[in-house]
């Protein structure tokens, strides 16, 4: 996990994370059936321990290239700015994230995850030409 304007992160790394194009290796595992178009995003370990009963229903879900959080917290390094940021995503941004994607795996179908990827595609767009 990194915040915005993390000193680790190169210009060019910067730029490859702001447009989400640090993702598209994860196509691989797609086609691998690893992971899937739609579906929550994977987590570290080290956060995994920390989710409730409920909150480990996500596990049940194959992994995917975005969901509904993903969309939610597109900007997830900025919103952690704050001086404690791991507190924050820990009290915060996690379980809310988690509730996306609870609810959103209690409803899902082809249909909504066809508008997931459009939203998707239509951040891309925004993000990377800047088109609203």
């Amino acid at each position: 996990m990194t915040i915005h304007d993390d000193p680790r992160v190169t210009r060019l790394g910067r730029i490859l994370r702001r447009t989400k194009i640090d993702e598209f290796p994860q196509l691989i595992n797609v086609l691998l059936g690893n992971m899937s178009l739609v579906g929550p995003r994977p987590e570290d370990p080290a956060y995994v321990d920390r989710y409730t009963a409920e909150q480990r229903r996500v596990l049940d879900f194959k992994p995917g290239i975005t969901s509904v959080a993903a969309l939610q917290y597109w900007d997830e390094e900025t919103m952690l700015g704050a001086r404690d940021w791991e507190t924050a995503y820990i009290d915060d941004v996690m379980p809310a994230k988690l509730q996306l994607e609870i609810e959103y795996a209690s409803r899902r179908s082809l249909w909504t995850d066809f508008g997931v990827l459009w939203r998707t595609a239509l951040f891309f767009v925004h993000r990377v030409f800047g088109v609203k």
